[in-house]
């Protein structure tokens, strides 16, 4: 195969292995799994969640022509939290719960680790969610916040990505090949990516890009810092969280 056409191909199968690790979506592609393809799949977060996006819109505008806002809104959580398996929201509740409860570095990780959920986690979980659903139900346009929102908020884990150390047990961890491939040069890909959504939604968002910027580099650089200062890096787990606080910034900007 020509050497560009086999970049084509893998560029392909580093997008579905993307949407599988982060949706229940199928793969409609044979994929010839790779430490390297899935250190690829990376720069496509913020093309799943543009993909995750389109359905939760085009769902809520289903669903609005029999039942009101609230209802829909709830629903479309519902269904985020089946097709994605509850991912990001899982790393919130271990991480708050880690960072809550442990009073050094290997006692926050271990907690981290440990699959059961405490209370600093479960409360993180319930008002997360609640206020999601109350800023959707208060945004200018619903379908498009929840159109664009998970697009956006899918860059704020590349950038801890590129400038935070991985802190977490390698052999251990479902993000290790993702953490220990991802690089600066692909980081921009997404940064373009991510640039293009906000433009081309900007003129029916007005200030989306003052919003979007704000969002990515407050959540980026503050929950950066405090990871810096309680871990000495970030985990798998932490960058779910990001994501949550990430939409959760946009919806309030928005």
């Amino acid at each position: 195969m020509p050497t560009e056409a086999k970049s084509i191909t893998n560029e392909w199968q580093a997008f579905w292995l993307a949407v599988g690790f982060l949706t229940r979506i199928p793969m409609l592609v044979r994929i010839d799994y790779s430490q390297k393809l899935m250190n690829q799949c990376s720069v496509y977060l913020p093309l799943v969640g543009l993909l995750l996006g389109a359905l939760y819109a085009g769902l809520f505008t289903l669903l609005s022509l029999a039942w009101n806002p609230l209802v829909c809104v709830l629903l479309v959580l519902c269904f985020h939290l089946f097709i994605t398996g509850a991912f990001h929201e899982d790393g919130l509740a271990d991480s708050v719960d880690a960072l809550g409860g442990g009073y050094t570095v290997e006692k926050r990780l271990e907690i981290m680790k440990d699959s059961r959920i405490g209370t600093y986690g479960t409360v993180a979980l319930v008002m997360a969610l609640g206020l999601k659903a109350a800023l959707l139900l208060d945004a200018q346009s619903i379908w498009l916040a929840l159109l664009v929102a998970p697009a956006i908020s899918r860059l704020t884990p590349l950038l801890l990505m590129a400038w935070l150390p991985y802190v977490t047990d390698p052999d251990k961890s479902k993000s290790k090949p993702v953490a220990e491939g991802f690089s600066r040069k692909r980081l921009l890909v997404s940064v373009v990516f991510t640039v293009v959504i906000v433009l081309v939604f900007s003129p029916w968002l007005p200030g989306l890009w003052l919003v979007a910027i704000t969002a990515i580099l407050t959540v980026a650089l503050v929950w950066g810092w405090y990871l810096q200062q309680q871990l000495g890096g970030y985990t798998g787990d932490t960058l779910g969280a990001s994501v949550v606080f990430c939409e959760l910034a946009l919806l309030l900007g928005m």
